[in-house]
């Protein structure tokens, strides 16, 4: 199984401690070692085969639609505990910027998560802001300015719950979205738009 880098670092330490720790105390080391394995498959990262064309989903998890202030429209996906974490790029595109915001750790799926910790990823067509919620403490962006991006390619992920949210190019408006609130969809193979 293809793991999202950074799995070792959070899985080995509750790992390690189980070992002894089973023959301490071992309910705690199942425990332990429980949550080690959790963490490996909560970091677990599928090959996807995505379309040849169309936007595609960022992450996998369930769909909110709106417009934004200037008309485009933003399609977020909400990533629940169960979902695979790996976000890919919607589209084909050269990486303009990757600019990190600290700021709360909120819900993902609420409207507080405006002010949330987020990396966001702009190219020469559309935005993709990957969103730390409650429990995520850590973004990994996959990416650097200058980077060409394919559709479907990995871009960066999330530890632990979050949100990922594409502001589709202008040419995009509200008929063209293929998806409707509350949709699931699965990063690099659905077509969003």
């Amino acid at each position: 199984m293809r793991l999202a880098p950074g799995a070792r670092t959070y899985a080995v330490p509750p790992l390690a401690l189980a070992i002894p720790s089973l023959f301490v105390l071992p309910p705690a080391g199942v425990a332990l070692a429980a949550l080690g394995c959790f963490v490996l498959w909560f970091h677990r990262d599928p090959e996807r085969e995505g379309p040849d064309s169309g936007v595609v989903a960022p992450a996998d998890g369930r769909v909110s639609v709106r417009r934004v202030e200037d008309g485009r429209v933003r399609v977020g996906v909400f990533m629940n505990v169960t979902d695979v974490h790996v976000n890919r790029a919607p589209e084909a595109g050269v990486v303009a910027s990757v600019d990190h915001r600290a700021g709360a750790h909120r819900p993902a799926f609420s409207k507080e998560s405006e002010r949330n910790e987020r990396v966001r990823i702009t190219t020469d067509s559309y935005e993709l802001d990957l969103i730390a919620g409650a429990f995520a403490r850590r973004i990994h962006p996959y990416v650097e300015p200058g980077d060409t991006v394919a559709r479907g390619e990995r871009v960066g992920h999330v530890s632990f719950g979050s949100r990922a949210d594409v502001l589709l190019p202008p040419e995009y408006d509200v008929e063209d979205v293929r998806v409707a609130v509350g949709d699931t969809v699965r990063a690099g193979e659905t077509v969003i738009a």
